[in-house]
């Protein structure tokens, strides 16, 4: 949320109210300025004030109303008097006329006197300005996504058409031609406006498959012409700076795509397929917002451990789980709360996902002869407090973050494991010797991604035999006693909705299992008789929640559904 309030006035409300006092303040104020944040972002992420409760001081702070759109109130034929560039640079929404001719208008900053002066006049008429989180204006915006669906299409179509004219040109040429520059700026900005995270533009045998992941799912966008595969696939080379003569072997490159006040980082790859080349572009907002812990989707108790752990001045904290389970993202987090002045991070990572001030990024290149362990080397040179290594690959990276931690460094990484007792003998298996894993290892998180449920159409229901069933029968896959679960009676579900485009979810939050490494579990990582069963034992003894409890949590607090948190824990 935009930092509205002046800082001398928040100070007064803060302190009267006994939330914080003076010197307090004055030191989170000068951490926001070294962070690039505003206060509040900060004092929300130290879990000092909440979102809510901040939202309640603006509005009456700026004594206007709150209003939470739902989506029954958001009258089309007002929400489209504004085009989306402007709502979504302004975060600005019309969204009802009153019978007066008024307009109500959301507004993530109602003191925003220009843009209220600019929509009197831009409208005609009085603008009535009510207070809403960027949250939930961005499921507004989702509508002007539903709205684009067909406008879309159309303009791809009409791209296509005049494209198949420029086949006399060679794919290079035609590749800078409008048609087809417009074909692929279309692409990229109805992902966004979707919210998708890759893009798949693919080679059948007679044409081509456009597909979005969104959520962690797939999903078909569009079909198109086989004859214009060339051209795109020769645009995105263009862009991400590849080989435009080489057909024959895998390439990758990066660039950045400009889409209204956002940027995109776009890291593309080019695989030579049966029927052509294959185009996926992993989408990253540049200006991305680190998320809180609670954001992540932790409970409480994982919350606590995590920080506590994180605390120490040395050792090894491993976040596993598989390729796209939200490992960096995570970590992301913890480096968001070490990030101090007194403190040193240094980071080697592959790629750097999010540019984050104050800390020194350092990304993998391989022709440059940099490693993620010649690059630990390096930054043991430079009298680093915290280390980050985006991924724990090989027996000599694993042996230098190991003697890492050992000389006084806490060390951050992650590890491609299905839980998190699984992480202490994949690092065995690595080549580290047992004493010093039981001497370095404070805690492991393992995690995975489900879908959660839009909010816009969630209803409740009963528990049905089959599903009790089901989940009865993971229990028992999983070696964990039924009278140990409480099994939600009542579960919950999306019916589909303009706002989720009809899916049931919107958005993601994780299911984690963390495993603290104690005296006891230090004893047995060095027993001669190590077994991961025993070790599983062990942890579950020592208060250890599985992913799948974890999940059925989740589940019970109406976050995801029961399919949702089956289907990753099956995968």
């Amino acid at each position: 949320m935009l930092h509205i309030i002046p800082n001398d006035k928040l100070q007064e409300i803060l302190v009267k109210d006994n939330v914080i006092n003076q010197a307090d303040f004055a030191t989170y104020a000068s951490e926001a300025g070294r962070m690039g944040q505003s206060i509040p972002q900060i004092l929300i992420s130290r879990n000092l004030i909440t979102e809510d409760y901040y939202k309640n001081l603006i509005a009456k702070f700026f004594n206007v109303p709150i209003t939470n759109l739902d989506p029954d109130e958001v009258q089309n034929e007002v929400l489209s008097l504004l085009n989306e560039d402007f709502a979504r640079e302004k975060q600005v929404v019309p969204f009802r006329k009153q019978k007066n001719g008024s307009v109500d208008v959301a507004m993530a900053d109602p003191s925003d006197l220009a843009t209220i002066e600019y929509l009197e006049k831009k409208l005609n008429t009085k603008i009535n300005p009510y207070l809403s989180t960027p949250a939930d204006l961005s499921r507004v915006f989702a509508f002007y996504g539903k709205q684009q669906v067909e406008g879309f299409k159309q303009i791809i179509q009409d791209n296509i058409q005049a494209s198949l004219s420029l086949r006399s040109k060679k794919d290079t040429e035609a590749a800078v031609e409008v048609p087809i520059i417009a074909i692929t700026d279309n692409i990229i900005s109805y992902a966004v406006s979707l919210r998708a995270s890759d893009i798949h533009i693919e080679a059948l045998e007679n044409e081509i498959l456009v597909r979005y992941r969104v959520d962690g799912i797939l999903h078909e966008i569009i079909r198109m012409q086989k004859q214009i595969l060339p051209a795109i696939v020769a645009r995105f080379k263009i862009l991400a700076a590849m080989k435009l003569d080489e057909h024959s072997r895998p390439q990758d490159g990066r660039f950045r795509y400009k889409i209204g006040n956002d940027t995109l980082d776009i890291r593309a790859s080019i695989l030579p397929t049966m029927y052509g080349e294959k185009v996926e572009m992993r989408l990253l907002m540049t200006a991305a917002h680190v998320l809180s812990f609670e954001e992540l989707g932790m409970l409480p108790d994982t919350i606590e451990a995590i920080t506590n752990n994180v605390a120490k001045s040395y050792g090894v904290v491993l976040v596993t789980g598989p390729t796209g389970s939200g490992k960096s993202t995570t970590l992301y987090s913890v480096l968001n709360i070490l990030n101090r002045p007194e403190v040193n991070i240094i980071t080697v990572e592959d790629p750097i996902e999010y540019d984050m001030k104050y800390i020194n990024q350092t990304q993998v290149n391989d022709a440059a002869g940099i490693s993620f362990a010649s690059a630990l080397r390096s930054i043991l040179r430079q009298d680093p407090n915290v280390i980050m290594v985006g991924e724990i690959r090989d027996q000599e990276t694993a042996e230098i973050s190991v003697h890492a931690a050992l000389t006084g460094h806490l060390v951050l990484s992650s590890l491609h494991t299905n839980d998190a007792p699984t992480a202490i003998p994949r690092m065995m298996d690595m080549g580290v010797e047992p004493f010093l894993i039981s001497a370095v290892v404070n805690a492991a998180l393992a995690q995975r991604l489900v879908r959660r449920i839009c909010m816009d159409c969630r209803h409740s229901y009963e528990i049905t035999p089959d599903v009790e069933m089901a989940i009865a029968s993971q229990l028992k896959d999983l070696g964990i006693p039924d009278q140990a679960v409480k099994i939600p009676r009542t579960l919950f579900k999306g019916k589909g909705c303009a706002v989720c485009g009809g899916t049931g979810y919107r958005g993601r939050l994780g299911i984690f299992e963390m495993l603290e490494v104690n005296e006891k579990v230090r004893s047995y990582i060095v027993d001669p008789e190590f077994r991961l069963d025993k070790l599983r034992v062990i942890a579950r003894e020592n208060g250890m929640r599985s992913m799948f409890e974890d999940g059925l949590l989740k589940v019970s607090q109406g976050s995801t559904t029961i399919e949702e948190v089956m289907r990753v824990i099956r995968e």
